[in-house]
């Protein structure tokens, strides 16, 4: 996977964001098909994810069996190498992890042989990617004024509505959140339902069409639409009074996919950084020698590093969650570390990519050098899967529960984080504050525990931890 980074994944990514899929809505004859027309490069991308099991690893008995728990990590780090080059080909990655860890909990036999066998196949030929419908246009985050109708029809139920933000579009199944007829108001009134592309019995067309791409910032490779169902074919999925919590466990896993991105293009841009500093001439010296210079390429290199261990941290507690392998309050840490891991990886790897663009001058600013991509895709990453206003509400929702406090201050103490007294202080005042207070100290609770987690794994490995740069901090 590491060379072909640096070679053909490269080369295909780079092919996928000059022809952007397209929206071909009509056949020569006036009859709707809504087919998303992708470029080859995108199916050999494609290829090259099922092959080397990027989504497959951690659902795999032989797999299991020779590393167990570790799966995880040794998925994170295919993935980590996988993502920069690829034009936000993990994305997709992510919804079919995220899908296959939904069926293979909660999902019928039928659904588990029919489908789960398909998004975790490793044959190119054989292997299906997932959506994930969660979003609509009145609600946003908030997924309890969702809309969408669910509707019996004999073993199956028949979905109307619409859906806002559909990313990998073109999928072959999508995972939707919608309401049963006289189902409760809220969140609690949320099904899960799978709905195919095309239909089981006759591979005829399911009835949703897909009113139009969007024309996004970034991620342009990756085909993202509106979509409106009437009356679509759809499975249930699990109970219908827990659509709500098991689309949470697939968002922890989407939000460790995010940051693995995250951490990625870090590197990327940290790697692209460096190589220009030594060889760029600038009064008299290279970059690299300039005392000034040196300082900015420690402080992203510092971030990157700390996004790293920290991502791979969350890695290894999801394998260790899944595997049953969790023990002394690792379940409670995985829930509030995901939030904490997803929300600031992704801001940071904002500000890290910011930064390097800088590095390069006026260069840097310039598209055809390829370098504004990295800084257009890197933006979305506090957008998907939770923004960080979301996800740092719902660390401090976690954070009351004390199993979770416990656990965090076990973490720390076990690594001798830098300022881990300051930051489990700033925890415990916000979880016993009073709420509109405690809202409002949210974000600098979160950054002050991410901060500490990420010092005190790099103080383990042996880096030197100084304080972030005022030019590299969340803001």
């Amino acid at each position: 996977m590491g060379r072909a980074a640096a070679q053909e994944l490269q080369a295909w990514g780079d092919a996928c964001e000059r022809q952007p899929a397209s929206l071909r809505q009509f056949d020569g004859w006036g009859q709707r098909i809504d087919e998303v027309v992708y470029p080859p490069a995108w199916r050999e991308l494609a290829a090259v994810s099922a092959r080397t099991g990027l989504v497959a690893l951690p659902y795999e008995p032989a797999t299991l069996a020779r590393v167990g728990a570790e799966a995880r990590v040794v998925q994170a780090a295919l993935g980590y190498l996988f993502a920069p080059s690829t034009a936000t080909y993990l994305c997709p990655v992510a919804m079919t992890d995220g899908a296959a860890r939904v069926l293979t909990d909660a999902g019928t036999e039928p659904q588990r042989r029919e489908v789960l066998a398909r998004l975790v196949s490793r044959d190119p030929a054989h292997a299906w990617t997932s959506g994930q419908w969660m979003t609509e246009r009145q609600g946003g985050s908030d997924v309890g004024r969702n809309t969408l109708s669910a509707r019996r029809a004999g073993d199956r139920w028949r979905l109307d509505g619409q859906k806002f933000f559909c990313s990998n579009i073109g999928c072959e199944v999508a995972l939707a959140l919608a309401r049963p007829e006289g189902a409760a108001p809220g969140t609690r009134g949320l099904a899960l339902f799978l709905v195919p592309r095309l239909l089981p019995l006759d591979g005829r067309r399911n009835s949703y069409r897909i009113d139009r791409l969007k024309d996004k910032l970034g991620t342009r490779a990756m085909a993202t639409g509106e979509v409106t169902l009437d009356g679509a074919d759809a499975e249930l999925v699990g109970d219908a009074e827990r659509g709500f919590a098991q689309m949470t466990a697939m968002l922890n896993i989407t939000r460790l996919h995010n940051a693995v991105t995250a951490a990625a293009i870090m590197r990327r841009a940290c790697m692209l950084a460096a190589a220009y500093a030594a060889q760029r001439e600038a009064f008299g010296r290279t970059l690299e020698q300039q005392p000034l210079h040196q300082e900015v390429l420690r402080e992203m290199s510092a971030q990157t590093d700390g996004a790293l261990y920290l991502t791979m941290r969350m890695a290894q507690l999801l394998g260790r969650v899944e595997t049953g392998e969790a023990a002394g309050g690792e379940a409670a840490l995985f829930r509030l570390g995901i939030a904490l891991v997803k929300l600031y990886t992704a801001k940071q790897a904002v500000a890290v990519v910011s930064e390097a663009i800088e590095c390069f001058g006026g260069q840097g600013y310039m598209e055809d050098t390829g370098l504004p991509r990295l800084l257009r895709d890197a933006q979305v990453l506090p957008i998907w899967e939770g923004t960080t206003s979301v996800l740092s509400l719902d660390a401090l929702r976690v954070l009351r529960r004390s199993e979770s406090m416990e656990a965090i201050d076990a973490e720390l103490s076990r690594l001798d984080a830098p300022d881990r007294d300051r930051a489990l202080d700033l925890a415990h005042r916000a979880a016993s504050d009073e709420p509109a207070a405690a809202e409002r100290a949210a974000r600098r609770v979160t950054y002050a525990l991410a901060e500490a987690w990420m010092g005190g794994l790099l103080c383990q490995s042996g880096i030197e931890v100084r304080p972030p740069g005022i030019g590299l901090r969340p803001r």
